[in-house]
């Protein structure tokens, strides 16, 4: 066993040991049923059921201003439901004490829009966050891991010491997403992560978050509106509209749908220039 096992088995031992119930297999990691949320009258869900499958990076879309964001939000926590059942790794969340919640959360990474690096620390100090949060670590194994979550996600060493003024829009999404595996997450919630970079760049991204998936056995919940992302990264596509969702499966299921947005999403000039000659000959 290395140093790093040894102080996150410590770490876990000082937080109450063990992994909470409901461990699973395969089958769904996240269940969301009957989910509704409202803010006053506005109400943004209504009757929502998902599944987010173990090991999978599903791609969650919807129209602007439907929900999409709302909806991470709620499944963590941040946003408060006025009715349905969330269930994380096999548990209801509303049935959890204070340290089971504490040690769920441990087990979730999430990446926000824009990246939401904390301006006054440096990037190394960034990734530390939620380690120093959970974790009683010395601060050199501390600086041992945010450099490893470094090489992980693509970033030369040298980035670990700059402010993220100092950083370009494509290397602060990865900063962003190495804060997000700082504690070795089995979920990692990512909120619009190729929004704003161009389009090589967001090729890289998907590739490296399709890598990632492989290489660390992660689930990945992707909320995105960037069609090439939908066609290169996601093993399902889950689609909002109406308030609830109102398909879900593979690309193919998509492109079959008769649902008016579903239609002129995956309809539309761009999203056709990326089926083959054959699908396009026989949607047109």
């Amino acid at each position: 066993m290395g140093e790093r096992d040894i102080g996150l088995e410590a770490a876990q031992r000082r937080d109450g040991g063990g992994e909470p119930a409901g461990q699973g297999g395969s089958g769904a990691i996240i269940r969301v049923r009957n989910l509704k949320v409202a803010f006053g009258e506005k109400v943004i869900m209504d009757g929502l059921d998902l599944d987010v499958m173990r090991g999978e990076i599903l791609g969650f879309v919807g129209g602007s201003g439907q929900g999409k964001s709302v909806l991470t939000r709620t499944i963590l926590g941040l946003v408060r439901k006025q009715r349905g059942m969330i269930e994380i790794f096999g548990e209801d969340v509303d049935r959890l004490s204070p340290p089971q919640r504490r040690r769920l959360e441990r087990r979730i990474g999430v990446m926000f829009q824009q990246g939401a690096l904390f301006s006054a620390l440096t990037v190394k100090q960034n990734i530390q966050v939620p380690m120093r949060e959970y974790l009683d670590l010395p601060p050199d194994l501390l600086d041992e891991l945010a450099m490893v979550k470094l090489d992980l996600v693509g970033l030369p060493q040298d980035a670990a010491d700059k402010a993220p003024s100092e950083l370009s829009g494509g290397m602060i999404k990865r900063a962003a997403l190495a804060r997000a595996l700082a504690l070795d997450p089995e979920i990692v919630f990512l909120d619009e992560p190729t929004s704003g970079l161009d389009p090589i760049g967001a090729a890289e991204f998907d590739d490296l978050i399709v890598t990632l998936k492989e290489t660390l056995g992660l689930t990945v919940f992707m909320v995105t509106h960037d069609l090439d992302s939908l066609y290169d990264a996601c093993d399902r596509i889950a689609a909002l509209a109406d308030r609830k969702v109102i398909a879900v499966g593979p690309l193919a299921t998509m492109l079959a749908s008769d649902h008016p947005w579903l239609k002129a999403y995956f309809g539309g000039e761009r999203a056709m220039a990326r089926q083959p000659a054959g699908k396009r000959e026989q949607s047109g």
